[in-house]
């Protein structure tokens, strides 16, 4: 059984999310603007030390120069926490996107803005692989010559390119796995077209990909520990929506399995799996506003 309910609405439009569990409480990171592409947009930080019944905020991150979209979290080797998020910059002359890091100690003071991988490649989220202590992202070129670039670095802040995995469609978000034998997975949306499931084996430079059968948006996913991959997407037949869905490691094949409450303006979700319980953090207007929601699953 899934229970679900808002937990902020206070901006104008808040949607993008992502959830982590950091230092014994949930944090949950989105984006704050007055609409879903608007000149102001910031990351606004909550934390929650009640296993999700209460939500404080506790950071609000803002740029000048750019709008700040499509906040990740990530927890580095040293334990410090990692929002990347792109800038939607304003001034467009030299260029038109960037992605940035910020860090912190503690996830209450932040630094400064950070610029990580090249102008006009959006980074969309970090994935380490501890076998090497290597940290990878996948992030997609905005604008003309379509493409998607594998980066890798020693750390998280030093990612260079290593290897293109799609060219031509226009193939964009993506969730990016490795599984304890080292294989990397990635989901990746496209659009119009259909979703891809790709795997590769180290040095990642040779991917193989399979056909989800579906369109899907905002993609996050998880693998539990008996080897299955569950992912949480925006779905687009009959009515738009959130849902939890199985995809098979064998075929590449999305099956859904539950929807979320949700509908219109939905989806990019966060997962975070403790013990048998699964937290989503997602955006929805399905009651009237953009808003952010937080489902409960015990698996």
């Amino acid at each position: 059984m899934i229970t679900a309910r808002c937990i902020w609405q206070q901006a104008a439009h808040n949607a993008f999310t992502d959830l982590i569990w950091f230092r014994q409480a949930l944090w949950c990171v989105f984006r704050e603007g007055s609409a879903h592409v608007s000149a102001d947009g910031a990351f606004r930080l909550l934390r929650s030390t009640d296993l999700g019944n209460s939500w404080h905020s506790v950071a609000l991150l803002s740029a000048s120069d750019a709008d700040l979209r499509d906040a990740k979290l990530y927890i580095q080797a040293d334990d410090s926490l990692l929002i990347l998020g792109a800038g939607a910059l304003h001034n467009r002359q030299q260029q038109s996107h960037q992605s940035y890091i910020w860090q912190s100690a503690d996830g209450l003071s932040w630094s400064t803005a950070i610029p990580v991988g090249e102008p006009n490649i959006w980074l969309w989220r970090i994935a380490r692989q501890p076998q090497i202590q290597q940290y990878f992202a996948v992030g997609y070129r905005v604008g003309p010559n379509k493409l998607v670039r594998l980066y890798q670095g020693a750390t998280a802040q030093r990612l260079q390119p290593l290897t293109d995995l799609i060219s031509g469609s226009y193939a964009n978000e993506s969730g990016l796995l490795f599984e304890p034998d080292g294989t990397a997975l990635c989901l990746l949306r496209r659009d119009p077209d259909s979703g891809l499931f790709g795997y590769s084996q180290p040095p990642y430079t040779n991917w193989q990909w399979q056909d989800i059968g579906c369109r899907i948006g905002g993609p996050q996913w998880l693998q539990l520990a008996d080897g299955r991959l569950l992912a949480c997407v925006r779905l687009y037949d009959n009515l738009v929506r959130t849902s939890l869905c199985w995809i098979d490691r064998d075929s590449g094949k999305l099956t859904e399995w539950q929807a979320l409450p949700s509908g219109g303006d939905c989806s990019y979700a966060g997962m975070v799996l403790q013990g048998n319980t699964l937290y989503i953090s997602y955006y929805s207007s399905h009651e009237g506003s953009s808003r952010i929601y937080l489902a409960i699953l015990n698996l």
